[in-house]
């Protein structure tokens, strides 16, 4: 299914949980190589999460340690991301995006950036997020609260 030469994807990937596994299993299906953004400490507090985030070191190790699980470390490329774009707004080399259907918005903002700046569209290729064991998705706010494990397994009944 490699239809692209570069793929980019982009996060915060705190408590790598099975949806960003889907998101980065989609990257590497559909590029030779992936530009992976992990927002930088300073970009995740600007997020105001509702909880708190690793380090960035430790998210990147953990990145690191699933790309080499899958086999495709060598075609990955991390990026730090200090804003919601990154080089995906200004790079010609990119030619998709695989984004969340969270995050599909904010993917068709960054294009209408790119046409600005003369720069063709990206291909943007969504997944649905992964739920959970009770069909409500799977993110990290809920792994922090207690609730799901980072498959989805519910940890307590609501």
């Amino acid at each position: 299914m490699l239809k692209f030469k570069v793929v980019a994807v982009g996060g915060t990937f705190d408590e790598l949980h099975k949806g960003h596994k889907a998101l980065l299993k989609m990257a590497f299906k559909s590029g030779e190589s992936v530009w992976i953004g992990v927002c930088t400490d300073e970009f995740a507090r600007d997020l105001r999460k509702n909880h708190e985030v690793a380090p960035y070191e430790s998210r990147v190790k953990e990145v690191i340690k699933f790309l080499e699980e899958l086999g495709v470390s060598g075609r990955a490329r991390i990026i730090p991301l200090s804003d919601p774009y990154g080089p995906s707004a200004v790079s010609d080399e990119i030619e998709a995006i695989v984004v969340s259907r969270e995050t599909e918005m904010r993917a068709k903002e960054l294009n209408a950036m790119r046409v600005k700046n003369g720069l063709k569209p990206l291909e943007i290729i969504v997944i649905d997020m992964v739920p959970a064991e009770d069909n409500i998705p799977i993110s990290t706010t809920r792994i922090r609260r207690g609730e799901i494990d980072r498959e989805g397994r519910l940890l307590r009944r609501g």
